[in-house]
């Protein structure tokens, strides 16, 4: 290692601006009609993880109710710079997944940590 990269990492850079990131959870409780198994059930979340899967500030997972078959858990993990951009993106991705998943959602939940 050079003696001037040494300096470098001794002195750090107090330039640098920290970065906390916010993080939002979104929880949705979905009510299923007519899937007589699982393969039919994960069909129907399969834009979930296709297209929000897929964004960069997004993390999706089935969370609860994995082998039931006439109901499904979903969470969304979404990291942001503020809080109100958490929340924008998490209302924008909710009324999306409504739009878009053919099952009744029962039941949101929201959470800013």
């Amino acid at each position: 290692m050079s003696e001037a990269l040494r300096k470098l990492l001794a002195q750090g850079n107090p330039q640098q601006p920290v970065i906390t990131p916010n993080v939002g959870v979104l929880t949705l409780h979905f009510q299923l009609y007519g899937c007589d198994d699982l393969k039919a059930k994960r069909k129907v979340f399969t834009a979930l993880k296709a297209v929000w899967g897929k964004e960069p500030d997004l993390a999706v997972a089935e969370t609860a109710d994995l082998e039931a078959l006439d109901c499904a858990t979903w969470t969304v993990a979404a990291l942001g710079a503020s809080s109100q951009q958490i929340t924008q993106r998490l209302d924008q991705v909710e009324k999306e997944i409504a739009e878009r998943i053919d099952a009744a959602i029962l039941e949101v939940q929201r959470e800013i940590l």
